[in-house]
């Protein structure tokens, strides 16, 4: 016999029926399963529209996976799932484990009032194919960089994802519309962001996770040549993966399984997969560096916070800072809610080592506007380019712009596609700052917003004054 009439799931990151374990053990111990999604405007406030309408899109999908029964509530998670055990009879609640800050203390919560009103939880699984705090130095500690992490991740025993449930019986309830999932941002737009446009981008994924199985296997036809495409953005060859990740439409473990192999591409994008989860181990031990530097030392970097330095936060994430390469991915990013990986990597260094802003505040835009926005990935990600982060000795790499375009978009399709006013201007000069210099300008782009060469210098000063100011102070 089942050991529960009713139980509730509560879906959270795991927005698909395939290979969600713990999915499949509410279906095993019960006899009816009322699925669930709690609308919590502690989580979507770091959304701006775009990753919100995909929400939206994705959760719609999973409803329909469901026969219709998916149930929506809105506020206090531990409250709404009370609530709806009372309503439905349940006697148990389901979900995947939450390794993130906020998701830790939430689900503490939830456990204790659920379980003191004798509702059971079962938390089974992660978003993660090793969890966050398992993998460790030989000494017992967390590693604090990749290539140890890398070393324990493939030790660790790899499963095989399972199916879908089969021949649940899924009940329904009363429940919110879609409609009602509107994004909190707006009370938590930050004073910099000005009047920048962030109304929605077109969705040029599907959302989904039928969609995200068909992304999956178009990936495979050209994943042996990842290594090399990964990094030209014109051929557009990553895997566009991240999106259904963010909201577990699939599961890395799913990825591994469908382009394990020998080539070097397969290995790179394997690698690609353990930087996720590396950073996800990085926000469970340190979950202030969401917000706080990880190299002690740089908390004394000057970065500017003036007027100007507003302005030209502005500009940048506008796509008018007179670097091609730079403004492209900033325009694809409000066109498409998305941006190549090597792009973010210039553009984020551009803002902190050419314009010595706050990495903090490329960040939130980040986080704003990307439909795969994921705290740990994007925080991590920021503070790998700032020379905050995880690296031995970082600051010192500062992507030149112009070098950049020149390397890995040499015939300019990638620049000609999201900067209008260049698409007339032939590669090499397309690719320099302003379109080229002088009366090889072309008209309607923006002049350079500073000179690369001399804020280089600059932001080395910077660094140099930083480390000698902890030493002072050590």
């Amino acid at each position: 016999m089942p050991a529960h009439r009713t139980s509730l799931f509560w879906f959270r990151r795991d927005l698909r029926l395939a290979d969600n374990p713990a999915l499949v053990q509410a279906v095993a111990d019960s006899e009816h399963v009322v699925p669930t999604w709690i609308i919590d405007e502690t989580f979507l406030s770091p959304s701006g529209p775009t990753r919100t309408a995909f929400l939206v899109a994705s959760l719609e999908a999973l409803s329909a996976s469901l026969d219709g029964s998916l149930v929506l509530r809105k506020g206090d998670p531990a409250a709404e799932l009370l609530a709806l055990a009372r309503e439905t009879g349940a006697s148990a609640v389901y979900c995947a484990k939450d390794f993130g800050p906020k998701g830790r203390v939430r689900d503490h919560h939830v456990q204790r009032v659920l379980e003191e009103a004798g509702v059971a939880v079962h938390f089974i699984g992660s978003a993660y194919i090793v969890d966050p705090g398992t993998v460790q130095t030989k000494t017992g500690t967390p590693c604090r960089v990749f290539t140890a992490f890398r070393r324990g991740w493939e030790e660790c025993a790899m499963p095989q994802p399972v199916p879908a449930p089969q021949n649940a019986a899924w009940k329904s309830a009363p429940s919110l519309s879609v409609d009602d999932i509107t994004s909190a941002s707006a009370q938590h737009r930050p004073a910099y962001f000005g009047d920048l446009d962030t109304s929605v981008a077109p969705q040029l994924l599907v959302a989904g996770e039928a969609a995200a199985q068909a992304q999956l296997l178009t990936f495979q036809q050209y994943v042996d040549g990842y290594d090399e495409a990964r990094n030209v953005p014109s051929l557009d060859q990553t895997s566009r993966l991240s999106p259904y990740l963010k909201f577990g439409t699939l599961h890395p473990r799913q990825l591994i399984h469908a382009t394990k192999g020998l080539s070097n591409g397969r290995r790179i994008f394997a690698s690609e997969v353990c930087w996720r989860e590396f950073y996800a181990d990085v926000l469970f031990h340190h979950p202030d560096s969401t917000w706080r530097v990880l190299q002690p030392a740089m908390e004394h970097l000057r970065i500017d916070r003036d007027d100007a330095a507003i302005e030209r936060f502005q500009a940048w994430a506008r796509g008018e800072t007179g670097y091609p390469m730079v403004d492209a991915g900033m325009r694809q990013l409000r066109e498409e809610g998305w941006m190549h990986n090597r792009v973010r990597m210039v553009a984020a260094s551009f803002l902190v080592k050419h314009l010595h802003l706050d990495w903090r505040w490329g960040a939130k835009w980040f986080m704003w506007n990307l439909i795969d926005g994921d705290v740990a990935s994007n925080q991590h990600g920021w503070q790998w380019t700032a020379g905050t982060g995880t690296d031995a000795a970082p600051f010192h790499r500062v992507f030149n712009p112009t070098l950049q375009a020149e390397r890995f978009d040499p015939q300019g399709l990638y620049v000609h596609k999201y900067v209008p006013a260049l698409r007339e201007v032939p590669p090499p000069q397309c690719l320099q700052p302003g379109g080229g210099e002088g009366l090889l300008r072309p008209v309607g782009y923006v002049a350079p917003l500073v000179d690369a060469n001399n804020e280089r210098n600059e932001a080395l000063a910077r660094f140099a004054e930083a480390r000698e100011v902890a030493k002072a102070t050590s």
